[in-house]
């Protein structure tokens, strides 16, 4: 097949997946379940695009999940995004280095 084809082909999918909710609900949405789940679904995405990628990209899932543990707690604790990725990194650094010094 042509690249062209498949082109054309996500160019309308998209297209489709974009335009369809607006021509389907016109009117505003009132329900508050619904307005809510909406509201959750870009973090829900974002969610799960990010935490495998956490554990599997630093090559060893202990590290990355020391990493993970890291981030949630500085990030509870209200720290700044600079705080919580250098202390996630840190976290990865030390963990690997413990690792190696371990096996």
């Amino acid at each position: 097949m042509s690249i062209y084809v498949y082109i054309f082909t996500m160019a309308l999918t998209t297209y489709l997946v974009r335009m369809l909710p607006l021509t389907l609900f016109r009117k505003p949405i009132k329900s508050p379940f619904i307005r809510s789940f909406l509201h959750y679904v870009p973090y829900a995405c974002l969610a799960a695009m990010t935490f495998p990628a956490i554990l599997t990209g630093t090559g060893n899932i202990l590290s990355g999940a020391a990493a993970l543990i890291v981030a949630v707690a500085l990030a509870l604790k209200g720290k700044s995004l600079l705080i919580v990725s250098l202390g996630s990194s840190a976290a990865v650094l030390l963990t690997d280095f413990l690792l190696k010094a371990i096996f």
